[in-house]
């Protein structure tokens, strides 16, 4: 399987990485406010960040995954919390727009989501389901010209600055699973309210939040998909989901093991730079190899997206090791740069905690070796 990037994806990722430059002396100040600076999203959408998924007739790059997933790296290691932001409005949010929005959903909003004009968020979990999805309690019932929706939801990446909400909830609670629904809801709808702001251990700069729905008022039109469909979009989306997770890992490992690098190099013990240790060497030997390793699993995973193929196990096996591979990465980045790794004023101490709910959101590690393990004994059925 060929998955190196062509010329055009190259250009791309030049951009991005030229992009993530300047936000790596942001990142440090954008944890502390817990917020990202609007001149940066505008700029993002001007360079059309946003719109990388959406099709070139509505205004978007129309990348393939593959040039999708380089690019999302490259964010990430520049920031990761801005990373975070991109990736669920374009794999989660743009992605299920376009491919299950009707024509005039993917008019109305796929051109404003595309150069930044509304930021999109995804909310799926609830306080009492995160891998379970099938027990979500927020529910839809229909009224008079559409539906009411009641319930809350929380750790909705994007909450606090989105536009447009891909929200699913119960509108058959008796079917579980089979009776969850997809609605488009926009951030101004009567009985819908954002609600508080997470407070995480890292990704601090990237708006989380819970969501309130109170007799929430929305039209028949902002039904995503067929009623009681909205599992299969949640699944299907999923797996894009878990290729720029997975990219956001290789890009938080990419600039840890960088940053072990240059401070191996520039500090000295006993005479000498710490560089020159065998031991030092190892862990960058071991980072090294990792961060390639876990790259070409994602770019394995997305090469199957763009071509069109089923790739649930690949999308699982490059996030379950892209992740675990970050977290080993960022230790020991963190043990190379002895006390000044435990301190604010080195990067790779955000790293640590960056790279820790990589393991957790989107999928735990859990479930990405059972998907794994699900889909190896199915290939060796008989």
């Amino acid at each position: 399987m060929d998955f190196e990037l062509d010329a055009a994806a190259r250009e791309r990722r030049a951009a991005a990485r030229a992009f993530a430059e300047g936000l790596k002396p942001l990142a440090g100040e954008w944890e502390q406010a817990e917020a990202i600076a609007p001149d940066r999203l505008r700029e993002a959408g001007r360079l059309g960040l946003f719109g990388m998924l959406v099709e070139r007739e509505y205004g978007g790059a129309g990348l393939d995954a593959l040039a999708y997933a380089a690019v999302l790296e490259e964010i990430a290691r520049g920031s990761a919390a801005f990373h975070g932001c991109l990736s669920v409005h374009n794999s989660l949010v743009c992605a299920a727009v376009g491919r299950f929005g009707t024509p005039e959903q993917k008019s109305l909003y796929l051109p404003r989501l595309a150069s930044g004009e509304i930021v999109g968020a995804y909310s799926l979990s609830e306080a009492g389901s995160g891998s379970d999805a099938g027990s979500i309690t927020t529910k839809a019932v229909p009224v008079e010209g559409g539906f009411s929706i009641d319930g809350a939801k929380c750790w909705v990446t994007n909450g606090g600055i989105a536009g447009l909400f891909v929200v699913f909830v119960s509108t058959s609670p008796a079917a579980g699973s089979r009776g969850i629904s997809c609605f488009l809801v926009e951030s101004q709808t009567p009985g819908f309210t954002i609600g508080r702001k997470e407070r995480k251990m890292g990704l601090r700069a990237s708006d989380t939040r819970e969501l309130h729905f109170r007799d929430c008022r929305v039209p028949r039109r902002a039904l995503l998909g067929s009623m009681h469909g909205g599992f299969k979009i949640a699944m299907r989306l999923l797996d894009g989901g878990r290729v720029g997770i997975g990219a956001q890992a290789v890009g938080i490992a990419q600039a840890a093991l960088e940053e072990a690098v240059a401070y191996a190099k520039a500090h000295r013990r006993f005479a000498r730079p710490i560089a020159e240790f065998q031991l030092v060497q190892a862990k960058l030997a071991d980072m090294a190899t990792g961060v390639e390793a876990a790259r070409l699993l994602v770019r394995r995973a997305a090469a199957l997206l763009a071509r069109g193929e089923r790739c649930t196990k690949e999308a699982s096996m490059a996030k379950l090791f892209a992740t675990t591979t970050a977290n080993r990465v960022v230790h020991d980045a963190v043990q190379i740069h002895g006390a000044d790794g435990c301190s604010r004023d080195f990067s790779v101490e955000r790293f640590y905690r960056d790279a820790r709910a990589g393991e957790i959101y989107e999928g735990t590690s859990e479930i990405q070796r059972l998907l794994i393990a699900r889909e190896v004994l199915r290939e060796a059925a008989p």
